[in-house]
């Protein structure tokens, strides 16, 4: 009779089970949306600035690097590494992307005209 009785509640169980299913998603879906507007879309946006930042880096800039190394860039290698110096007369090539920071803004580079 205890047997009869276990089958016949989990059977009950099953049947609202696709209800429950539901009731999940209409509690999750919201969630979802709040993390991707609070979450998701500000860390895009911190990404974009910070590629636009490293695509910018030209001569004179003072930059920080990954390992907290202040330096001068003093040339722009290719889009992928910098030349930058650290003492006077030292040297070192750097990749963009581990660029930390970038501190003051150097001077504008300067094209000659077709004359």
């Amino acid at each position: 009779m205890f047997i009869s009785q276990a089958f016949a509640q989990d059977a009950t169980g099953a049947a609202s089970g696709f209800g429950s299913g539901l009731e999940m998603l209409f509690l999750f879906a919201p969630l979802m949306v709040v993390w991707y507007f609070f979450l998701i879309r500000p860390q895009r946006a911190q990404m974009k600035k910070r590629q636009e930042t490293l695509t910018s880096i030209r001569r004179g800039d003072q930059v920080v690097l990954g390992g907290g190394i202040v330096g001068k860039v003093v040339k722009v290698i290719d889009d992928n590494e910098l030349e930058v110096e650290i003492a006077e007369g030292v040297k070192i090539r750097a990749a963009r992307a581990y660029i930390a920071e970038v501190r003051v803004k150097g001077e504008v580079v300067k094209t000659e005209a077709a004359s």
